[in-house]
């Protein structure tokens, strides 16, 4: 008798004539873990103390704390969703979305959310390798000739030049694992060494003295950077695609295990460091917690190269995908051969431009804070709500649709607050800045 082994789930085809190859999935959980850590955590827990400042214990810890309950929720919605339908995977977050709006309206409903996220962040990381690589070298040789901060980020971006001719996610797995390693140390060292300096004298935990509109914008700011925090849905589909599947095995499983060690890592990550920033050093707190640590020079100077290494890997995470994408069009559309020519062209193009970006515009974080509000709202809180009510249809008042409009609504609402909040910051930063300095 002759077995025949079930068969294996197949993509959801790129387009009608795409020709592309079939991924390689060999990814284990573990994969999806440091990988997920790498493009949700940020250097931007380092101003988590600065946001609880104008929220206060309460508003902040809980903002927090519901933020990371609810993208928990949204990852674990996409993660199930990648194979929501039987044999097919999606792998891409825009071929959900054409699942669940059409062929032609899902692609215009995600896609230009995920590019804002995608290349939004490529920039940030960009401009925060620079500065970082630029404060360490300041504090490891005091005597050298000081560079522009333009010129680091310039720096910065060379590395990926070679970076980004790696195949795939798959291929810059040790990457993606230093990196996020660095994030939990850089981490830690900001908690710890709060911790070990003790509270300022006279600290205060009063909400900061300063004029009401201005309160309410810096709130709004607040507000977005900690739930923007948990961003990184923008790419947990991608994520998945690099695992394999199998009918008795589908890959939400290890991908699930793997999105629930990530989340873990971000709480000992982002918890600590709100919480005990703010507890010594209360209103007075910088906008970097490692700025108001100030010593011992040789800690800030290793947490700051370690903030280097780990945008360097977060910058692939996001990047890989958005390759993939234009060189899949570029074959598709052109009929050219997808080999090294184009991956060459398209990288490095790439990589060349969001580098002109990062240093024409090194308050990018502000334009972030503009544009991101609609894709990292939208992408994390929003969009994976709506698909999954879409495709599910769960009965009307019931605890999933109840909890799921609640998230579209709270989206909604960071969406508007992180815009507003945006462009009072672009208003005032770019009135002072002095390009290409």
């Amino acid at each position: 008798m002759v077995s025949i082994s079930p068969p294996q789930p197949k993509e959801a085809p790129y387009s009608e004539k795409s020709g592309e190859n079939r991924r390689v999935r060999e990814a284990k959980w573990w994969y999806s873990t440091f990988h997920t850590v790498t493009a949700m955590i940020g250097a931007g827990v380092l101003s988590l103390p600065y946001a609880m400042a104008y929220l206060g214990w309460g508003p902040g810890t809980l903002v927090m704390a519901f933020s990371w309950c609810i993208t928990l929720n949204t990852m674990r919605q996409l993660i199930q969703l990648h194979e929501c339908v039987p044999g097919v995977r999606f792998d891409r977050y825009y071929d959900l979305g054409r699942h669940a709006f059409g062929q032609r309206l899902g692609k215009w409903i995600v896609l230009p959310q995920q590019l804002i996220v995608q290349v939004g962040c490529n920039v940030v990381y960009l401009v925060t390798g620079g500065k970082c690589l630029k404060k360490f070298m300041e504090i490891a040789c005091n005597n050298c000739t000081p560079i522009k901060q333009s010129y680091w980020i310039a720096i910065f971006g060379s590395i990926h030049f070679f970076l980004s001719q790696m195949p795939d996610i798959n291929s810059i797995s040790g990457v993606s694992l230093a990196a996020a390693i660095m994030s939990l140390s850089y981490s830690t060292i900001a908690w710890v060494g709060s911790l070990s300096r003790g509270r300022v004298p006279n600290v205060s935990y009063e909400y900061k003295k300063t004029s009401n509109a201005d309160y309410m914008f810096r709130v709004f700011n607040a507000l977005g950077q900690i739930t923007t925090a948990f961003a990184g849905h923008a790419v947990v589909l991608e994520i998945q695609s690099t695992i394999p599947s199998a009918p008795e095995k589908p890959s939400s499983i290890p991908m699930w295990r793997g999105a629930v060690w990530a989340y873990f890592v971000n709480a000992i990550c982002y918890f600590p460091v709100a919480l005990v920033g703010y507890w010594a050093f209360g209103q007075d707190v910088e906008d970097n917690v490692l700025v108001a640590l100030e010593k011992p020079a040789w800690l800030i100077a290793a947490a700051n190269l370690m903030v280097f290494v780990h945008v360097i890997g977060s910058y692939q995470i996001y990047a890989m995908p958005f390759f993939e994408v234009v060189e899949k069009t570029v074959v598709a559309r052109f009929k050219v051969t997808h080999g090294l020519g184009l991956r060459l062209f398209v990288r490095s193009t790439y990589v060349a431009l969001t580098s002109f970006v990062a240093v024409t515009f090194p308050f990018f974080g502000d334009l972030l804070g503009l544009f991101g509000g609609f894709g990292f709202a939208s992408t994390t809180y929003i969009l994976p709500c709506v698909i999954w009510l879409k495709i599910k249809k769960p009965r009307r008042f019931s605890l999933s649709w109840t909890f799921n409009w609640g998230c579209i609504f709270f989206g909604v609402f960071i969406m508007f607050t992180s815009t507003i909040g945006g462009v009072r910051n672009v208003v005032v930063d770019s009135s002072t800045y002095d390009f290409y300095s």
